[in-house]
């Protein structure tokens, strides 16, 4: 290093985690050395990195683990330094955004290529977040961190140029060349929406700090679309005053339509009866509460709310969000709830996400296509390596919401593992499967500029051989359902220079053509309501 790069401001790096003790220090590992190799990227380059917090023995990991935590540790920082905000796992975005708000140097967002805990997930949050924010700045992503790719844009950003990515694939959306029936069914569903309304039941807003997962009411509002807040602790209520009965009688039908439930007897490492049986209390518990409230959709924080207290509610969304499912009867016996159709269900009270299941839900019963739709996280994207196709395949995956109709043979496809204990201390069940190949839209609804926007594009669902399809499963979180996806018309780089989430909505149609109809006309829905609406890698 010469002496004029010696006398450089050194690059401060800050990192958050996840509020979870056992997820902090099961990751720290990986965080650690991903950092390393970043660091190293740096100082090659001829500048020098200080760490803006230091790892704690004591708590086994040097994350940033609170909101207050953040705010003390930016306080000590200098304003104007350079700032890389490094992600090897999931995070919590609010940790670092009260201190971010006020920080006037530039800043990098970086993550490593990988779908371990998961580093993309977490920046693409924390970049949703900061775009709602209003906050500047710029992201990168590599998996060896020397890539030709990573250190240029990376000498970009530490020459003051910033960094450069390729958007072009996505293009605001006209109405004008839309066909006569996605034009029609559009406009009538805003039409219907804007004057007899519709219901967000929200069991507690704000999941793991996801700050861009929150639509004000003053953008949402005006769609005719309105918040009921309902506490997790009405929902912990009406679970248990569910009988073992009604519970038993859920899991019979589970059994009845052949899922499989991988289980044991140690409540802190297996999947317990018991633990399924609290889930099935809290299916009709949820069901009640919306019929209660009139809710068109709801969300379950879970995390932060019930998990100390109730199994993980992933069993309970997915089943909300299938038209085939047990059926739940009113207190009285006297009705079946939601009878036929999906109670759509926003998983982790994303908002964004429960206001695209709702037009989706809508847009698709018109059609007549498939209403069954679900949230994933964009978890991470690998070439085939079994040759099956030379596309670069995205791993979709959530841990709740996915509803067993979007495997082959629905039910007798899904399996019930226990959720990892490091997230989910009280434990409940899965719905893993593979989503069947076929046609899809998939979307993300999110808020830029101060006002709610909407991409829009195309991708296939297809099939890959068993030993692909663990590959990517033990590269990521194998109890968890999974898609393989190949995006049409958008690269892996424009995906995510683009995407403000860490999640993406995605919803089957019966064919191509059907596709197309489906997303146009949800385009149309969404312009129609005041939404900014963009095409990705479709005309």
């Amino acid at each position: 290093m010469n002496a004029s790069q010696s006398s450089r401001t050194p690059i401060t790096l800050v990192a958050s985690g996840d509020l979870r003790q056992s997820a902090n220090q099961v990751c720290w590992a990986a965080q650690a050395e991903m950092e390393t190799r970043l660091i190293a990227a740096v100082e090659q380059l001829g500048h020098s990195v200080v760490r803006g917090h230091q790892f704690d023995p004591d708590r086994g990991h040097g994350f940033i683990a609170s909101q207050r935590e953040g705010i003390e540790i930016f306080k000590t920082l200098d304003p104007e330094t350079p700032l890389i905000v490094a992600e090897a796992v999931w995070q919590y975005s609010h940790h670092l955004l009260a201190g971010l708000m006020s920080h006037r140097g530039p800043i990098l967002t970086v993550a490593n290529w990988s779908g371990q805990w998961p580093g993309l997930v977490g920046l693409l949050n924390l970049n949703g977040s900061l775009t709602k924010a209003g906050i500047r700045y710029d992201s990168l992503w590599s998996e060896t961190f020397s890539d030709e790719a990573f250190l240029t844009n990376l000498k970009r950003w530490l020459d003051g140029a910033g960094v450069s990515h390729d958007t072009s694939h996505a293009a605001p959306f006209d109405a004008a060349d839309v066909p006569e029936q996605a034009r029609h069914v559009g406009e009538q569903i805003a039409t219907e929406l804007r004057q007899n309304k519709a219901i967000l039941g929200v069991f507690d807003e704000g999941c793991m700090g996801m700050f861009n997962a929150i639509i004000p009411d003053s953008l949402l509002n005006p769609l005719g679309v309105f918040k009921e807040r309902l506490s997790q602790s009405a929902l912990y209520f009406e679970t248990r005053q569910t009988t073992d009965r009604e519970a038993q009688q859920v899991r019979d039908w589970l059994d009845a339509k052949g899922m499989k439930f991988h289980t044991g007897s140690n409540h802190d490492t297996d999947l317990t009866d018991a633990q399924i049986l609290d889930q099935c209390r809290m299916y009709i518990a949820a069901m009640r509460i919306a019929d209660d409230f009139g809710c068109d959709a709801i969300g379950i924080q879970y995390q932060q709310g019930l998990k100390d207290l109730l199994p993980a509610s992933d069993l309970v969304e997915g089943m909300l969000n299938d038209s085939v499912r047990p059926p739940v009867m009113s207190r009285d016996g006297s009705r079946e709830l939601f009878a036929g159709r999906p109670l759509p269900h926003f998983n982790e009270v994303d908002e964004c996400a429960g206001l695209d299941g709702l037009l989706t839900d809508r847009v698709h019963r018109a059609l007549g296509q498939p209403v069954e739709n679900t949230l994933h996280d964009l978890r991470w994207s690998d070439r085939d390596a079994s040759g099956t196709v030379d596309d670069e395949v995205w791993v979709l995956e959530i841990s709740g919401a996915v509803p067993a109709s979007h495997f082959e043979n629905g039910w007798a496809d899904a399996e019930g593992f226990r959720q990892p204990p490091m997230y989910f201390p009280s434990g409940g069940s899965t719905i893993r499967g593979i989503s069947r190949p076929g046609e899809v839209v998939w979307s993300r609804v999110y808020v830029a500029d101060g006002r709610l926007k909407m991409d829009l594009g195309r991708a296939s669902s297809i099939a890959l051989p068993i030993d692909e399809t663990q590959r990517r499963w033990d590269a990521t979180t194998p109890q968890w359902p999974i898609m393989h996806a190949v995006l049409h018309g958008v690269s892996r780089d424009q995906m995510m220079a683009r995407h403000k989430a860490n999640h993406i909505q995605v919803a089957y149609a019966h064919s191509a053509a059907d596709a197309d109809t489906a997303m146009k006309a949800k385009a149309v829905a969404a312009q129609s309501l005041g939404m900014e609406v963009s095409l990705c890698g479709v005309k």
